[in-house]
């Protein structure tokens, strides 16, 4: 059986603003994660117009991160692969689909609906009545959830940090149900691994890992308000560009035997800054094609 979770992650702000500090903090968090030929490399980054979601935003990206995997997950890999991001924002609908270059039965996906609320909608994905049965529902507090120690630092700790654009912060015990404005970010999360004798272990670290993700990349987006807060959407995807470029030659640069990479990086990186006219997928085959609802192999993890 698919492990799905759902994430409930509270934020102090609307949805609108959270849609600009998302995209900072994404792009932000990619170009400093990467190094030693690790990290986040973006293959293609365009608008797609889909006929039941409308315009949106596809992207495809390339995060590579062998050493980062705990040892007995090397022992099963080569030493050099990666895993690919396709994910279509119809904002505030998201849908983001994770694959391995090495495991072809191993997928994660991840849907994500943004509302004005602090997580109380209880079925806020559309789930039918089996996969409510099925469904864990994991509430992720940005302040007061333990963080590992390597990744803690107090100016990012929302138990201290206060907003000087917006006077936000810091958030005391039980701010959830008591802060205004306040938003929720609702995840499902599915693990698909079909290995056997490894698909539970693999699932459950998996699902843990995105946890981590989810909870740090937003204790982020909120410590670092005062750095996004007063741009537009033209003015992110602008930045979003601008780290996108650094961070694809950060990679090339530290990676001295260049394998894993394509001529199609180096071509999308000096296409990147170029307008880019919105169209509709020709098919599912397509490459930016938007993936259809059924199934739950299609997801949204940011």
């Amino acid at each position: 059986m698919v492990l799905t979770r759902e994430y409930r992650i509270c934020m102090p702000m609307t949805v609108e603003e959270y849609r600009i500090g998302q995209l900072y903090m994404i792009a932000r968090h990619s170009f400093e994660q990467s190094s030693n030929g690790e990290g986040v490399e973006v293959i293609a980054n365009e608008q797609v117009n889909d006929e039941k979601n409308g315009m949106g935003q596809f992207t495809e990206k390339r995060i590579h991160l062998s050493s980062h995997l705990p040892y007995w997950v090397q022992s099963m890999i080569p030493k050099i692969f990666y895993v690919t991001e396709k994910a279509w924002n119809f904002y505030p609908y998201t849908i983001t689909e994770y694959t391995c270059s090495f495991i072809p039965k191993f997928s994660i996906s991840i849907q994500t609906r943004y509302e004005d609320n602090n997580g109380t909608t209880e079925n806020c994905l559309g789930f039918t009545s089996e996969e409510l049965e099925q469904r864990e529902v994991d509430f992720i507090d940005i302040a007061y959830d333990d963080i590992k120690s390597h990744h803690y630092k107090e100016a990012e700790d929302p138990k201290f940090f206060k907003s000087e654009k917006t006077g936000r912060g810091p958030l005391i015990e039980g701010w959830r149900d008591t802060f205004k404005p306040i938003m929720c970010c609702y995840k499902a999360v599915s693990i698909k691994f079909e290995v056997w004798g490894f698909q539970t272990r693999v699932e459950e670290y998996v699902q843990g890992a995105i946890r981590e993700i989810l909870l740090l990349g937003h204790r982020q987006a909120f410590a670092w308000m005062d750095d996004w807060y007063n741009m537009s959407i033209e003015d992110v995807r602008e930045y979003e560009r601008e780290m996108q470029a650094k961070t694809n030659i950060k990679l090339k640069t530290t990676s001295e035997n260049g394998e894993g990479k394509s001529d199609e990086s180096d071509e999308t990186k000096s296409n990147s800054s170029k307008p880019q006219t919105p169209r509709t997928p020709k098919s599912p085959k397509s490459p930016s094609s938007t993936p259809t609802a059924e199934g739950r192999n299609w997801f949204n993890w940011s």
